[in-house]
């Protein structure tokens, strides 16, 4: 075989083997573009579970820097909305969930207090509601068409879509945890088939003083009650350690959990006093959200961590209630004097 034999053998393999390196290199690319294909459909396709999102912003633990945080959140679920409150996989915010499920309705969160007439020299006198002045207020909302509903309820609404009971959502939360709410609001409540929110303290209102004892909130959780919580002992937080800051309200959580096997998925800042080192911690500690004492309608469009409430001060009558409800939707206004409870 002379050289011009070899040479041209030589070329007719290079050619063959660049044709199989071509056909090799097609195929990866035909496999690699199936799999792009698989993996975009089912991160984006039907079978996506309605509110995930992977970003948790809602109960938004993750890539919080908060106050002497260790980052606790729970694995219990919250009623109502099938979510774990520490699944930052299940939750979104009230925003995101506007826009993914159409919103649901801005619902007015009611305050109250101490449901009885104000004891002479009471320093709050507004903060008592007579039982005879709640039932006329629980009679009159019933008659404009309200429903109560609890505050996880409103966020499966907002979040997911879930129906809410028929009429006009307004969530009835108490603070602090005297015994009256649960012996002249909720018999009141109950006759509507209705239950209140409780915004429980753990210390500072003994049975002796009007707190609710243990087995007396353990009765209002029975009686389907929700519980969230004001912290350890109705502390200023902003003027409060780090640590003081995680044990009020970390610590607060993970007690109340393991004491009435609830999620406890809210806080209400004492007093409405927060900063944004207080709201990072509750993020962290793995609430859902908060309320405050400004008052205004919640909406899925505001930030979950400074809901606004409206106050309900004693002699009120019940049409007064309900009017102030309705115009304080597209009317907030400054709070009172007082700045809560």
């Amino acid at each position: 075989m002379d050289s011009e034999q070899r040479r041209a053998r030589r070329e007719t393999r290079k050619r063959e083997l660049a044709r199989r390196r071509a056909r090799g290199l097609a195929a990866l690319a035909a496999v690699l573009a199936a799999i792009v294909v698989i993996v975009v459909v089912t991160a984006g396709g039907g079978s996506a579970k309605s509110g995930s999102n992977g970003s948790g912003a809602v109960g938004n633990a993750s890539g919080a820097t908060a106050r002497g945080s260790g980052g606790a959140s729970s694995g219990a679920s919250p009623g109502g909305s099938g979510a774990r409150p520490g699944s930052q996989d299940a939750l979104v915010t009230p925003a995101q969930a506007a826009r993914r499920v159409g919103g649901g309705a801005p619902v007015p969160i009611l305050m109250y207090h101490v449901i009885n007439p104000p004891p002479a020299g009471a320093k709050f006198p507004g903060l008592y509601v007579s039982g005879e002045e709640f039932a006329e207020q629980m009679d009159a909302l019933a008659r404009a068409g309200f429903h109560a509903v609890t505050m996880d309820q409103m966020l499966a609404n907002w979040t997911h879509g879930t129906p809410l009971p028929a009429g006009k959502p307004v969530v009835l939360s108490f603070d602090n945890g005297y015994q009256s709410q649960l012996t002249n609001a909720e018999p009141v409540l109950r006759r509507h088939g209705w239950v209140g929110v409780e915004n429980i303290q753990l210390t500072g209102l003994p049975p002796s003083q009007g707190g609710l004892s243990r087995a007396q909130v353990a009765q209002l959780v029975g009686d389907g009650w929700e519980l969230d919580t004001q912290g350890i002992s109705h502390a200023d937080l902003i003027a409060i350690s780090p640590s003081a800051l995680h044990e009020q309200v970390v610590v607060a959580r993970e007690q109340l959990q393991r004491r009435y096997h609830v999620p406890v998925n809210w806080f209400c800042y004492p007093s409405g006093h927060y900063d944004q080192a207080v709201v990072e911690e509750v993020k962290a500690a793995g609430f859902v959200g908060s309320t405050t004492v400004v008052p205004g309608w919640a909406s899925p469009s505001g930030d979950a961590y400074r809901l606004p409430r409206l106050r309900v001060l004693g002699g009120t009558s019940g049409a007064q209630l309900v009017s102030e409800i309705e115009s304080i939707r597209s009317n907030p206004s400054p709070p009172a004097s007082y700045n809560g409870a």
